[in-house]
């Protein structure tokens, strides 16, 4: 779904409610991206004082590789979106709004929907995705190695530095 800045300007503000399928899209861009369902997205998008604003809901479940085991693991998705969009020719007279990155710049005279929820899903992506049954199990480990998780790693790194004590702690209190 693609809008006209001239279609905007007219009409001020335009509802949507549409089921996307990006999963080719989505496929495309991240290799972290095993399947996609139909993507539910409802919102609007405005114009007033030379600014669009585009607001919408994603709601959609992708399909992602286990972070331990690779295995396929269910996502869902469901955020809120908030976008402000402005021509170069607006920017030029207020450069502070640019300047605090709150401002996407449009090159062509076409906002395009597909590309804003493609963007926000794949900035959704987490860097760590367990299956259910392996947020349980106990990490791999071998004869002279073991996984930590980050809570153990801190805790082990904590322990070692209250054992890293000086050698004269030994001689505290012996002339009291």
């Amino acid at each position: 779904m693609k809008w006209s800045l001239n279609e905007l300007t007219k009409k001020k503000q335009i509802a949507f409610n549409e089921n996307l399928d990006l999963r080719e899209e989505l496929v495309k861009r991240s290799a972290e991206i095993l399947d996609c369902l139909p993507i539910e997205v409802s919102g609007e998008i405005a114009y007033d004082d030379e600014l669009f604003y585009l607001d919408y809901q994603i709601k959609t479940t992708l399909t992602l590789p286990s972070s331990r085991s690779l295995k396929p693991v269910k996502y869902p998705i469901d955020i809120l979106v908030n976008e402000i969009f402005a021509t170069e020719e607006t920017l030029k007279g207020n450069q502070e709004l640019l300047d605090n990155d709150l401002i996407i710049v449009l090159d062509k005279d076409i906002i395009s929907l597909d590309v804003s929820v493609t963007d926000n899903i794949l900035l959704e992506i987490p860097l760590q995705i367990l299956a259910e049954n392996e947020e349980a199990e106990e990490l791999p480990s071998g004869k002279f190695w073991s996984v930590l998780s980050e809570e153990d790693y801190a805790k082990q790194q904590e322990d070692k530095k209250e054992e890293k004590k000086s050698p004269f702690d030994g001689l505290n209190g012996l002339f009291d």
